[in-house]
């Protein structure tokens, strides 16, 4: 996948360990924890720890009470709402991956595919300004597979007309010209490549099925086939990676001229081969420093190459942001469609179960498949739009995010967090386009954007 959203398959939530200098979290804190901003629509990462995400072919529920869901059937969300697909089926299931994807071999992808159109006939909303397709591997899918899921999206929702960005995640492995032009000619406009590393070892490591010069290739592609934007996702700090190995790869990458870059820092995820390993002491984590180093690294040369960090692990050419995934940092409202995609609606967050034969089940018995829904306090709100914003280079205004969360208290209980990050250094405030008050991380704030943003969910939500 690609939280590059939600769904770029190697970002992770947990801060690296140069990144936990800002004091650990409060573990007493009375809240739900929210989802990673990277991969929201999928219900992963950070979320596992809080969010329902068991279903109830996982839990053990008997076969008549796992035939409706427990929720009720979510309203259709308003025109222009963000439309977030989960393709769930990969090549393979990579072992430092905790999203829910399967393996495609075996399985009806055809059934799931209606099944998923299904649901978008029943909650896709009409005329949406985003479209991306995650993952899984879309472009795995066949293109009669494809057609018949993005036809039938556009004659629900007229998204061809209407979105400004249609993203489509890609692995090397499944994208030649041919299916780059078949995903181009159905209305994607834009193609996100999960390269992950130029280093055959490395991609061995990550468990991933193509090599360096498909993943060459398959950029090629893209460009031949006249993609407006192409995305390039990348892992780094995975363990023997040297500076000057990551140095080298960067270089080659950015000499290509991506539109946008995604580079995610390796970690290792609770209930993943890659976890599993680490505490076995088959893998060994890179120390503190180097990792830093990394970070700081992507950074200059990203800038160098003309692509401006404008989120914590993302860069972009001049107008090439991925808005789908600035909705998500503005914490936006989203509509996830697909077998463990994760929506919020206005207050109420709420999500499909993570099995394929749940899915399928309530799909057909119930015309949807919400397994679970949570309505949100303003606070709690309040927190979480802190928590996306302060990823994105341009800061967070705090006006806007009393608005977004429909907090209206008489004291904000994020800006005295806000003014102790000032202090100590990490936080500053500046003024907006429009002469507003905005906060963002300073330089020495950013490496520890994660341990931060945590403290203002913890704060605002004790308060």
């Amino acid at each position: 996948m690609s939280p590059e959203s939600q769904d770029t398959g190697s970002e992770g939530s947990r801060p690296p360990a140069w990144a936990r200098d800002a004091g650990p979290r409060d573990s007493s804190s009375s809240r739900t924890t929210p989802l990673d901003p990277e991969r929201i629509g999928t219900q992963s990462g950070k979320a596992s720890e809080a969010l329902p995400s068991k279903s109830a072919d996982e839990v053990g529920l008997a076969p008549s009470l796992a035939l409706q869901p427990p929720c009720a059937q979510p309203e259709r969300a308003e025109p222009g709402t963000p439309i977030y697909l989960h393709l769930p089926f990969c090549a393979t299931k990579c072992p430092y991956c905790d999203f829910f994807s399967v393996a495609a071999e075996g399985q009806d992808v055809d059934g799931m595919v209606e099944h998923i159109v299904q649901e978008i006939r029943a909650r896709a909303p009409e005329r949406p300004r985003t479209v991306f397709l995650g993952g899984g591997t879309p472009s795995l899918l066949s293109a009669p597979q494809l057609e018949q899921v993005l036809n039938e999206l556009d004659r629900v929702t007229n998204f061809r007309s209407s979105a400004v960005e249609v993203t489509a995640e890609c692995n090397p492995e499944s994208l030649d010209v041919a299916k780059a032009r078949v995903l181009l000619d159905l209305g994607v406009r834009r193609l996100s490549i999960g390269l992950q590393s130029l280093r055959n070892d490395a991609l061995k490591t990550f468990g991933r099925v193509h090599d360096a010069a498909q993943g060459l290739a398959a950029y090629d592609a893209a460009r031949q086939a006249g993609a407006e934007a192409v995305s390039v996702d990348l892992i780094y700090a995975y363990p023997g990676q040297t500076l000057a190995s990551w140095e080298e790869d960067l270089a080659t990458i950015l000499a290509l001229g991506p539109d946008h870059l995604s580079a995610y820092n390796l970690t290792f995820e609770e209930n993943t081969p890659f976890k599993r390993w680490l505490d076995e002491g088959k893998l060994s984590p890179l120390h503190e420093d180097l990792e830093l180093d990394l970070f700081l690294t992507t950074r200059s040369a990203c800038s160098q190459a003309g692509l401006n960090a404008y989120e914590v692990s993302n860069y972009a050419s001049i107008g090439q942001q991925c808005a789908h995934n600035v909705n998500y940092w503005e914490n936006g409202p989203y509509v996830g469609i697909g077998p463990g995609a994760v929506s919020r609606v206005g207050p109420v967050r709420f999500g499909n179960p993570r099995a394929l034969a749940a899915y399928r089940r309530w799909i057909t018995n119930a015309g949807h498949a919400t397994a679970w829904d949570e309505r949100l306090d303003p606070a709690s709100r309040l927190a979480e739009t802190w928590w996306l914003g302060l990823r994105l280079a341009e800061g967070l205004e705090p006006a806007r995010a009393r608005r977004t969360a429909g907090f209206d208290g008489p004291v904000d209980p994020a800006l005295p967090i806000a003014h102790g990050f000032e202090t100590s250094g990490h936080l500053e405030r500046c003024v907006g386009p429009e002469g507003e008050e905005r906060w963002r991380l300073t330089k020495s704030g950013l490496p520890l954007a994660d341990a931060i943003a945590s403290k203002f969910l913890d704060g605002i939500t004790a308060t």
